[in-house]
């Protein structure tokens, strides 16, 4: 009985934090374009500075120079696009609704919210006009590759703010992407295993049938949905989304080929005689 109990219970957490996830997912979703920090209901405009400035950082997560630096590019950024990107870093206190007063955001704005409070450190609210370029996607890859917590342990909270800014001006200038650009090593390493994979069952599906036949092409075609999703979807499709680099593409081509040679040599198993 306990231990029924005790995977009742587990399997009610599981389903719990499922629950959670997909809400948090819908909230994301659901969000007007002002209202993706719950911070922004708050308003303390004395926490603002006097002159104008690009980024407020109230959690003093960027040196001088990087914030000088940040705050110049930003300007830059504006005067060659029209779209206004501002930062703002938070720790046990925020400003709150006060900064699209004092910054004047609207629809061709993008606030950059770094509060070190939350499990992710990246917030993001964006104006309506900027999803043309930039849809919710983006956002969500966004926030977690810069703004999750292993990166921001092994590279810090000034690295992963100064590489949302990066990627968010990169992708204005460009006048939009879909996906965040770079590719991240774990991300490879995911699209290698795919291909390895697809390969595999190209050559597994391509083993001779009959005497006297080299390669099953006929098989290798009906087994073509699999492997090819997995090879030119997954393990194709991210890289040249995300690079223009040819190295991934050449080892994940290699990995293709490699399973796939791997798995035709290997033997298939033979069939027991029928009595």
């Amino acid at each position: 009985m306990k231990a029924s109990q005790k995977l009742l219970q587990r399997k009610g957490k599981a389903l719990g934090l499922a629950i959670a996830g997909l809400l948090a997912i819908l909230g994301f979703w659901g969000s007007p374009a002002w209202a993706l920090s719950d911070d922004l209901r708050y308003n303390a405009p004395e926490l603002l500075p006097d002159k104008m400035t690009n980024v407020v950082d109230l959690g003093k997560l960027l040196n001088e120079a990087q914030e000088q630096q940040l705050t110049q590019s930003l300007q830059a950024l504006e005067s060659r696009t029209g779209w206004k990107l501002r930062v703002l870093t938070q720790v046990d206190v925020t400003p709150g609704r006060a900064v699209k007063e004092f910054w004047g955001l609207n629809d061709r704005s993008v606030l950059l919210v770094a509060d070190t409070r939350g499990r992710n450190l990246l917030n993001f609210s964006v104006g309506d006009d900027v999803y043309k370029l930039l849809p919710r996607t983006f956002w969500i890859e966004l926030q977690s590759r810069y703004g999750n917590q292993f990166f921001v342990r092994e590279e810090g909270y000034d690295r992963s703010i100064l590489a949302a800014v990066e990627a968010i001006a990169g992708c204005l200038e460009r006048e939009g992407c879909a996906v965040v650009p770079g590719l991240p090593q774990e991300q490879w390493v995911l699209t290698l295993m795919t291909s390895v994979v697809g390969g595999a069952i190209f050559g597994f599906a391509g083993h001779p049938r009959h005497e006297g036949q080299v390669f099953a092409w006929k098989w290798a075609l009906v087994f073509a949905p699999l492997w090819g999703m997995l090879f030119l979807v997954f393990g194709i499709g991210p890289v040249v989304s995300r690079t223009t680099e040819w190295l991934p593409l050449l080892r994940n081509a290699a990995g293709f080929i490699g399973g796939a040679t791997i798995a035709y040599l290997v033997p298939p198993p033979q069939r027991s005689p029928q009595m």
